[in-house]
């Protein structure tokens, strides 16, 4: 594998609420991931399919806002089982943000060359 972006956002998804005992994967309360673009190590992947898109969102230029959270980077959900409640914090990584909190991307990104 030979990544070639340069992530822009990192998220941060605490879980809130939720016991071992009621996750398949045993995620439970106080439990922290962290990530770019792909699933986290040892994280839910039918969870992530709904979180991946609320990060695009994010990476496409929105906020959460839109969706009635108080703050524009900052979001609460439920898992699809109902069981975990996580928060999703949303954080510019590689960006300018001299000019405002959104910023501007500054990282490289050069498509890796084709092997012979």
């Amino acid at each position: 594998m030979r990544k070639w972006i340069t992530e822009d956002w990192e998220f941060e998804l605490l879980v809130t609420e939720g016991e071992a005992r009621n996750c398949r994967l045993g995620i439970e309360r106080g439990d922290t991931f962290v990530f770019q673009y792909g699933c986290p190590a040892d994280f839910c992947p039918r969870a992530m399919i709904e979180l991946f898109t609320w990060c695009e969102v994010i990476r496409c230029g929105g906020d959460f806002t839109k969706r009635g959270c108080p703050e524009p980077y900052r979001m609460e959900l439920k898992c699809p089982c109902q069981c975990l409640t996580f928060v999703l914090t949303a954080k510019p990584i590689n960006r300018d943000t001299s000019r405002d909190a959104n910023g501007v991307y500054i990282g490289i990104s050069k498509p890796p060359e084709r092997d012979s």
